[in-house]
């Protein structure tokens, strides 16, 4: 039989009836995908609501709070309670030593949580309230010690042990938090939530680091608390080191240099920090801690780290305004825009402050530590999302059925956020001696150099997806 012009068209179906076949082979592959994406492990969770993904960037919220209060007035405290210089170093050494180790094996045991409340809830429920009673303990522990010892020199060398604890035990507990409340994000949400949420993330953390720096910024001498408090203070496993190093190692190459340009965003950003409001104290007002607290030195030293928790405040507001400012400029110059300005403009400003300590250009300046902090934040933990769903894009495409040892989220999370710790003890080990000889200006000056550092790193060594 010869298949003629005429009955090769009588033979083809109706337009309408093609469109419908086309259709159904259409949702024949969608429904092959999502049966490829379930038994490959790889389940695209529902879009969120913008009231739960506000909900969830509350923890963050509540953790900055209590960050900025610890930046703002640990130091102060520290060297109020009589703690000898010599013993800087080891404060800032024992929690990130602990949590550098130990970070990837909560990371680990969140991955293979099998509780019937979440995988990450119990984790990030029980750093918090470590958390709190960490923050009771550097707060009033002289105040306790005061209550239950007689006799100045044990009062003194008792302080000094139980603020030391509760250093140690915030640091622990705020430092491990982020890394489940990043993975309980990342396992929740969809691609385009995990942005969305990040941004919100560092929206409240700016928000409620302005709160908490403003607690400090308040002379609360002369308000109604002040008057009924003592002082302001008052008012505010399956794992070991080898396995981590393991880990890291293990990781893609483009991972682990997002964790060193990590190191060096966290390394800049905490050396200026942690000794602000102090560096606000001696260099910018001349004031000292360590002069009798009824003196004209030490009330100066106080106006002064009020006036850095002021900065702080600027800081955080920043942050808040710069995420949101970020999903803007990343649709014109893109992550790796982004993380360049960060680092660059946080380098400049640091500098600046260091050459010319005034109050109000420094004040001024605080605005860049802003920028810097919502980078932090944001970009590392999106290109980490960028680097998943690339990888599940690809397992898609070969048809790997392998889960068991695909890497989790959690474990991600941790190695990324175990630069902080890392960047810690580096702070550590050499800024605390560098502090004790040249004095708290030297904080500022080696910001400036790390982040200028990083600069580079981000520009030429960290890779971009898409």
């Amino acid at each position: 039989m010869t298949l003629t012009k005429q009955s090769f068209h009588r033979a083809l179906p109706p337009p309408s009836e093609v469109a419908m076949t086309d259709l159904d082979n259409t949702r024949g592959k969608e429904k092959a995908v999502q049966q490829s994406v379930t038994r490959t492990g790889m389940v695209v969770p529902k879009k969120r609501r913008t009231g739960r993904l506000v909900m969830h960037s509350m923890a963050m919220f509540g953790r900055e709070f209590c960050y900025a209060v610890e930046a703002a007035f640990v130091t102060p405290v520290l060297l109020s309670v009589g703690l000898p210089k010599s013993l800087y170093s080891l404060v800032w050494l024992i929690s990130p030593i602990l949590g550098f180790m130990l970070q990837p094996v909560v990371g680990s045991a969140s991955d293979h949580c099998t509780c019937s409340w979440g995988r990450r809830r119990p984790y990030i429920l029980g750093l918090g309230i470590i958390m709190l009673v960490g923050m009771a303990l550097y707060l009033n522990g002289d105040k306790m010690i005061a209550a239950f010892i007689d006799g100045r020199d044990k009062q003194q060398m008792w302080a000094i042990v139980i603020t030391m604890l509760g250093v140690v035990l915030f640091d622990f507990a705020a430092d491990f938090i982020d890394g489940p409340i990043k993975a309980y994000l990342f396992d929740v949400c969809s691609h385009q939530d995990k942005e969305k949420g990040l941004h919100y993330h560092a929206l409240f953390t700016g928000l409620g680091g302005a709160l908490g720096y403003l607690t400090g910024a308040v002379d609360w001498g002369q308000t109604v608390l002040g008057y009924s408090l003592a002082s302001e203070f008052q008012t505010q496993r399956r794992m070991t080191l080898k396995s981590l190093l393991k880990t890291l190692f293990s990781m893609p190459s483009h991972y682990r240099y997002l964790c060193v340009s990590h190191l060096f965003g966290w390394m800049a950003f905490l050396s200026n920090m942690l000794f602000f409001t102090d560096f606000m104290g001696q260099v910018v007002y001349r004031g000292s801690p360590y002069a009798p607290h009824n003196s004209t030195l030490y009330l100066t030293y106080r106006r002064g780290v009020e006036v850095g928790c002021w900065g702080l405040c600027i800081n955080a507001i920043s942050s808040s305004v710069y995420s949101y400012l970020q999903k803007i400029l990343q649709q014109y110059i893109g992550l790796k825009g982004l993380y360049f300005i960060g680092y660059l403009l946080f380098g400049l400003g640091t500098g600046l402050i260091g050459l010319f300590p005034n109050v109000y250009s420094t004040l001024a300046l605080c605005s860049l530590f802003g920028v810097m902090s919502s980078t932090l934040y944001t970009v590392p933990f999106q290109l980490i999302a960028e680097y998943h769903r690339e990888e599940e894009v690809q397992n898609l495409q070969e048809d790997k059925q392998d889960t068991d040892h695909r890497r989790g989220k959690g474990i991600d999370c941790a190695a990324l956020t175990c630069m902080v710790q890392l960047a810690q003890i580096i702070l550590g080990v050499g800024l605390g001696l560098l502090v004790s000889v040249a004095g708290s200006v030297v904080t500022v000056i080696s910001a400036s150099m790390v982040a200028l550092i990083g600069c580079c790193f981000v520009a030429f060594c960290v890779r971009y997806v898409g």
